[in-house]
């Protein structure tokens, strides 16, 4: 077996599990669970319709590459998302359909790095567990920054020794974050770009919550956007994930995107080639129906703005939270330890949060999750609001 296994940590809902193992949870009350992330908006009918007129496809083995007609349905959703200019995008070479990001987060990393002993692959702390699984597997190390209040809940780049750019590979960003909402500003993108330039490593931006945000007239900023804005008609050093889990409620769909540097996207469908992970063909017919439309996407916004109030209103003055840049999560501060909030919420109001410590690394004695819990705004507003009045009297007791 690979020894690199030995070296991967339970996933924080595994530790979660051994928490809550031995709680018995009050009977009158119903179960409430902000824990995982998972969309529980309905799905978008003309998808569902879409899959299903093309189920005789079932039949016919999909290709790596994917449908050229689904590969102009996402370039074109990149120009009119983050105005790129038309033109610059060659749906034959700057984007890929992948089976969702999480798949294609941890591929891409197996593929992009050159395993040396002093490969690193920089991510924020704390960050979704895919980095640092993919990351040990390639053989490589990851090196965590922290996401602090004081620097926006963003790593602060401005702090990183020379040294551990020259020996990054890969870098990983999440914006707007999870679990902390939090997005990174267009100048910190440029920045980055030209760091990768000057120490040669790809930048790896995860951008699934990209489409929850709360200002329709300020859509936020990606990679790509940096891009355009830079001339960068290459995209060079920079790659996107995007996916329809989020965006259009569809985390069963399996079905997401890459997107950038044409160079890196031809060697890393050769990987995808030999890695087995073509998406079906009557998932790619909905997926181009997903990708096309964007009102169902504006009306899913509307749904976690509604949630985002009647929540923050009723935990606004009992407990440590704001409202995120974007994302569907809540990242409130503790009055006592993280575990022990969580474990006494679920034992005393039957709700289910993930303490913060499990989504991060403690480095240098510090643990930017401690005394944090993530919140997942996605089940029915009125359970939402069910679990913010429970939580608002657990923490008033």
């Amino acid at each position: 077996m690979n020894d690199a296994l030995n070296l991967l940590q339970p996933y924080p809902f595994e530790k979660l599990r051994v928490l809550l193992g031995s709680v018995q949870p009050p009977a009158d009350k119903t179960p409430i669970a902000l824990s995982i992330g998972e969309p529980k908006h309905p799905s978008p009918p003309f998808v569902a319709e879409a899959l299903t007129a093309h189920l005789d496809q079932l039949a016919v083995y999909p290709t790596t590459a994917g449908l050229p007609a689904l590969r102009e349905a996402i370039t074109a959703w990149c120009e009119r998302r983050f105005r790129v200019p038309i033109g610059w995008m060659d749906a034959t070479m700057h984007a890929l359909p992948v089976t969702g990001t999480r798949e294609a987060l941890f591929s891409f990393t197996q593929a992009v790095l050159n395993r040396q002993p002093e490969a690193l692959v920089v991510s924020p702390n704390p960050f979704y567990q895919i980095y640092e699984g993919a990351t040990l597997l390639a053989g490589a190390e990851p090196y965590y920054l922290p996401c602090l209040p004081e620097h926006g809940f963003n790593p602060d780049f401005d702090a990183v020794p020379t040294e551990i750019w020259e020996r990054c590979q890969l870098l990983f960003l999440c914006s707007p974050g999870n679990p902390t909402g939090a997005l990174l500003p267009l100048k910190t993108l440029k920045t980055l770009i030209a760091l990768a330039d000057q120490h040669d490593f790809v930048i790896a931006a995860d951008e699934c919550y990209s489409e929850l945000y709360f200002d329709e007239a300020n859509p936020p900023a990606g990679l790509l956007t940096a891009c355009a804005e830079l001339g960068r008609k290459d995209f060079a050093r920079c790659v996107v994930f995007h996916s329809l889990s989020k965006r259009s409620n569809l985390p069963g769909l399996r079905s997401g995107f890459v997107a950038g540097d044409a160079q890196i996207l031809k060697r890393f469908l050769l990987y995808r080639t030999y890695h087995g992970c073509a998406m079906p063909i009557h998932v790619q017919h909905a997926s181009i129906a997903a990708w096309n439309d964007e009102a169902h996407v504006r009306a899913n916004r509307v749904l976690y703005r509604e949630k985002f109030d009647a929540v923050l209103n009723t935990l606004g003055d009992v407990l440590d939270v704001e409202r995120p840049d974007g994302g569907f999560y809540l990242w409130a501060k503790t009055p006592v330890d993280d575990e022990t909030f969580t474990r006494e919420l679920y034992a005393h109001e039957h709700v289910t949060v993930v303490p913060g410590s499990y989504l991060s690394r403690t480095v240098a004695g510090v643990n930017p999750g401690a005394h944090r819990v993530r919140m997942a705004l996605v089940a029915p507003l009125s359970e939402c609001v069910e679990a913010a009045e429970r939580i608002r009297a657990f923490c008033t007791r």
